[in-house]
């Protein structure tokens, strides 16, 4: 697959005029996306679901992992929490390395040490050691989720860039949507390791598939050698840059919202609804459905017609009302599961919403260190989405409530981190409108 970016001084939405030098890896954009877009979307939108799909998958095993290592609930989760701490952290590690060395060198080890530390969480003996294990699975698989990201951005600025996003999260929200009802059917069959095992094998074929197809979209010309100093240094001007700031954090508490569901509805469906464990696959799948479905509608229906900020604002605005729905359903005891579901459903329709001006803005801030600023979305991201389910953890399973209350928590977080920092009333240039 030959993609090129911009070469150095070349303006966002401009191209070369002349073709790529003589034995260079890249080609021009143009013409390669036409003759590749579907398969570029495929296998980006797949490397970006693999790391999220090892958590999807794996929810509703997670009250039969507590019995079969004879652990407590909240140890369990904490196996949820480290992987997404890895996946924060391992970004950081993979984008800035992807801005100095590339796009595909970080990507394959990357896929290589996933499927490794998913082989080692299926023979885990302990819960100790399947934590630690799933700590180096998230690590390695950050690198897809962060240099897709990347990639997009090499090759595609403004409007193009937040609908080619959209259409990624089409293809990467179909995993997280499928996965849990794989794995509630995988359950039927094995035990919760077989889950590990499916994962590994789906590890070994991305990796495959990657030295295969995946050629490299960063020419040398356009890579930052600075080493640590200046990584430290692009991101420290990115967090100052108080818009990059007001998409980041919109985006990154509307995943905490996000996260309290993943982490809190395996219990909440199946011991405080008494659903069974493929009932709340079913549930899990139509929540995503509402995420990847609103997310298709803002890109292709409203992003271009209505200002970026107007629909973040209104994203926002769903997000919260959907979590206050949620407390005050769960508080009362009314509504029962199927007031629960449309709940979150509505909630993830606003993260729908939301995300796509939200990333893409936040990228169009940085366009000669996208790996960089992917990173830090991803980072932030993981990392509020690991402080969720520890939050709901303290509330206990009991009740439906611990879980609402953190989605309600974060649903106004992102908005007043937005209406803060992002100050929507005032008029400002907007790249994404057509």
């Amino acid at each position: 697959m030959s993609l090129t970016p911009r070469p150095p001084g070349t303006p966002p939405d401009s191209r070369p005029d002349r073709p790529a030098a003589a034995g260079q890896e890249v080609a021009r954009a143009p013409d390669a996306v036409r003759r590749v877009g579907l398969l570029l979307t495929l296998v980006l939108g797949s490397l970006s679901a693999l790391a999220p799909l090892s958590m999807d998958m794996y929810l509703p095993s997670l009250p039969r992992v507590t019995a079969a290592l004879h652990t407590s609930d909240a140890m369990v989760q904490l196996s949820l929490t480290a992987c997404l701490v890895g996946l924060a952290l391992g970004q950081l590690v993979a984008g800035p390395l992807s801005d100095a060395l590339g796009r595909r060198r970080p990507l394959l080890v990357g896929l290589a040490l996933y499927t490794l530390s998913t082989a080692c969480c299926a023979a885990a003996g302990d819960v100790r050691l399947l934590i630690a294990c799933r700590v180096v699975q998230g690590l390695s698989g950050a690198a897809g989720i962060v240099i897709a990201r990347a990639v997009v951005r090499d090759l595609f600025s403004g409007l193009a860039a937040a609908r080619f996003a959209a259409t990624l999260m089409l293809v990467s929200g179909s995993a997280p949507l499928l996965a849990p009802v794989l794995g509630g059917q995988v359950l039927r069959f094995t035990t919760w390791r077989g889950v590990f095992v499916v994962l590994t094998v789906l590890g070994a074929v991305m990796l495959a598939g990657t030295a295969l197809l995946v050629r490299e979209t960063l020419p040398p010309g356009q890579r930052r050698r600075g080493g640590l100093p200046d990584t430290l240094r692009t991101m420290r001007e990115l967090l100052s840059d108080r818009l990059f700031s007001a998409y980041l954090l919109i985006v990154a508490f509307g995943f905490g919202a996000l996260f309290a569901f993943i982490s809190g509805s395996p219990y909440v469906v199946q011991e405080v609804y008494h659903g069974s464990p493929q009932r709340f696959s079913l549930l899990f799948a139509l929540v995503e459905a509402g995420l990847v479905g609103m997310s298709q509608l803002t890109a292709r229906l409203l992003l271009g017609r209505f200002g970026s900020h107007r629909i973040q604002l209104a994203g926002a605005a769903v997000l919260t009302l959907s979590g206050a729905a949620l407390v005050f359903m769960t508080a009362s005891h009314r509504g029962g599961l199927a007031g629960l579901t449309a709940g979150l459903f509505a909630m993830a329709a606003g993260l729908g919403t939301v995300s796509p001006p939200s990333s893409a803005l936040a990228l169009q801030r940085a366009p000669h260190a996208a790996g960089t600023a992917s990173a830090l979305l991803g980072t932030v991201q993981f990392l509020t989405g690991a402080l969720a389910p520890a939050l709901v953890g303290l509330g206990g399973h009991d009740s439906a409530l611990p879980m609402a209350v953190v989605i309600l928590g974060m649903a106004l977080a992102a908005l007043a981190s937005f209406v803060l920092l992002a100050r929507p009333w005032r008029p400002a240039p907007d790249p994404l409108r057509g």
